[in-house]
């Protein structure tokens, strides 16, 4: 399994802490900024991002900036990719079991530590459930044709 990170100068503070959990628990992360503080672009990173998990089968990715919105949105935009925007653990689950989701996006702004860790561990152990829910993926890729 493979995790590819990126956050803002928002969520810069989070990604250490992922990656060492992500890390923790045997998991290749690959890091694509940025590697300082400075204010940047969210959409760049997602972008970066959602074409890294979509050029990667059996990839899954996470997205950290202030909200997790302005994240969410711009990887949503790269054909093939369904990221979701998740505050706690239920959300995780039923993003991963219910729409298939392959990147996780939050808030640094918006989650504690605490939090992030669950919802991390809740995306990561949820299994997609397919039956009525694989449908209603299909047609939300579909909407991309």
């Amino acid at each position: 399994m493979k995790f590819f990170i990126a956050t803002d100068h928002a969520g810069i503070e989070y990604k250490d802490f992922v990656k060492n959990l992500l890390t923790s628990k045997g998991i290749e992360v690959e890091d694509l900024g940025p590697h300082s503080k400075e204010r940047v672009d969210y959409p760049d990173y997602a972008r970066k991002c959602a074409e890294a998990v979509r050029d990667n089968e059996d990839s899954f990715g996470i997205l950290i900036c202030g909200t997790g919105i302005g994240m969410s949105i711009a990887a949503n935009k790269v054909k093939g990719v369904r990221a979701a925007l998740c505050h706690d653990a239920y959300t995780a689950a039923m993003a991963r079991a219910h729409n298939e989701a392959q990147i996780l996006c939050f808030g640094q702004r918006v989650l504690g530590l605490g939090t992030v860790e669950s919802v991390i561990e809740a995306f990561l152990t949820t299994k997609p459930e397919g039956g009525r829910h694989k449908q209603r993926v299909e047609k939300i890729m579909k909407i991309e044709d």
